[in-house]
């Protein structure tokens, strides 16, 4: 796994880690998000989950750990672009409105009875 980093400019960051996130590679994403956290010019990091391809409980607890970071500091983290399989790790773990993802109810199939 890599992470590419690049500044957007008005203190903020964006991570862009590529291929698989798991205990195997978590540490490659929790130095790059800890390196960025711990500049004093960033006011905003945004992890572009687009090249992620699995994201496993470790890169959820980095995740966790950078927001809480970031949000001491007062900073702010969150996660955009997640193909859809992390998309749902995200959202069964409740992670995903934590990070700055939309909080969509998912929907009940069509053939669903309602029981009211």
């Amino acid at each position: 796994m890599q992470v590419r980093v690049a500044d957007t400019g008005r203190g903020g960051v964006v991570l862009s880690p590529a291929g698989e996130v798991d205990m195997s590679t978590v540490d490659v994403l929790e130095t790059a998000l800890l390196a960025v956290l711990d500049r004093p010019d960033v006011e905003e990091c945004l992890v572009d989950l687009a090249e992620v391809s699995f994201l496993d409980s470790t890169g959820l607890r980095v995740l966790i750990e950078g927001f809480s970071l970031a949000r001491e500091r007062g900073r702010s983290l969150r996660v955009a672009n997640p193909q859809p399989v992390v998309e749902r790790v995200l959202r069964i773990t409740s992670v995903g409105p934590l990070l700055g993802l939309p909080d969509v109810t998912t929907p009940l199939p069509p053939d669903a009875r309602s029981l009211g």
